[in-house]
C-alpha cells in the first residue's frame, strides 16, 4: 500500500530559518510542499522518510535565501494492482460504490465489478447484492459506513496542473470546468469474487 520513492528537489530556505539546523529546515519545507499532495504518476505523498544526500547550498544575487539540491526518499500511498484493501463505504450512486480509507477517498467500485447479480436501490440509494440460496434470493445491502474488502484493479492519474487559456472563447467554458473538479488520483476496485465485499458477509457465525 505504501512505497518509498526516491526524489530530487531544490529547496529554498529563507534567511530567518538559518538559525535552525539545515536538515530540520529542509524536512519542514519538503513536508509543507509535498505532504497530502498527489504527484502525477507517483501517488499520494504522505511524509518524508529520509534525506539521502545534500548538495552544496547557494545564495543567489538579489535573494537572501539559500538554495540546496536535495536527494530524499518519500513515503507515498500507491497500492499495487491486485492488492486487497479494507475501507469503509462512503456512499453509493449509479456510478458504483464509493469507498474511503480514511485518508484517501477517491476509490470507486463500478457496477460491473460488484457481486452479481446486483441492483441499485433508488429509494435507499444503495447497491444490493441479490444473493441466491436454496431458499430463494436474499438482498444484501451495501450500507454507508460498512467495512468493505476490495481488490485494486486499476488506477487513474489526471494531470490537474493549470493550463493557460487557448482562446478568448475558452473563457465562457472555463467556469463550467472549475465546477467539475476531477480527482488527480483515483483507484478502481472490484468485489466480484468470493471473500470480497462487506466484511459482515463473510464472518463465521
Amino acid at each position: 500500500m505504501f512505497v518509498l520513492v526516491e526524489m530530487v528537489d531544490t529547496v529554498r530556505i529563507p534567511p530567518w530559518q538559518f538559525e535552525q539546523k539545515l536538515n530540520d529546515s529542509i524536512t519542514e519545507a519538503l513536508n509543507k510542499k509535498l505532504a497530502n499532495k498527489v504527484v502525477y504518476n507517483v501517488g499520494l505523498c504522505i511524509c518524508l522518510y529520509d534525506i539521502t544526500k545534500l548538495e552544496d547550498s547557494y545564495i543567489f544575487p538579489g535573494d537572501g535565501a539559500s538554495h540546496t539540491k536535495v536527494h530524499f526518499r518519500y513515503v507515498v500511498f500507491r497500492p499495487f494492482l491486485d492488492e486487497i484493501l479494507i475501507g469503509k463505504i462512503k456512499g453509493c450512486s449509479q456510478e458504483g460504490v464509493h469507498v474511503s480509507l480514511g485518508f484517501f477517498d477517491d476509490i470507486v467500485i463500478p457496477p460491473e465489478s460488484l457481486q452479481q447479480p446486483g441492483k441499485f436501490d433508488e429509494t435507499e440509494q444503495v447497491w444490493v447484492w441479490e444473493y441466491e440460496t436454496e431458499e430463494g434470493a436474499h438482498d444484501l445491502y451495501m450500507d454507508i459506513g460498512e467495512e468493505i474488502r476490495f481488490r485494486v484493479v486499476d488506477e487513474n492519474f489526471i494531470d490537474t496542473s493549470p493550463t493557460g487559456p487557448s482562446s478568448a472563447e475558452a473563457s465562457s467554458s472555463s467556469a463550467e470546468e472549475v465546477q467539475k473538479k476531477e480527482a488527480p488520483y483515483t483507484l478502481v476496485g472490484s468485489i466480484s469474487e468470493p471473500g470480497l465485499g462487506l466484511l459482515s458477509w463473510w464472518t463465521n457465525s
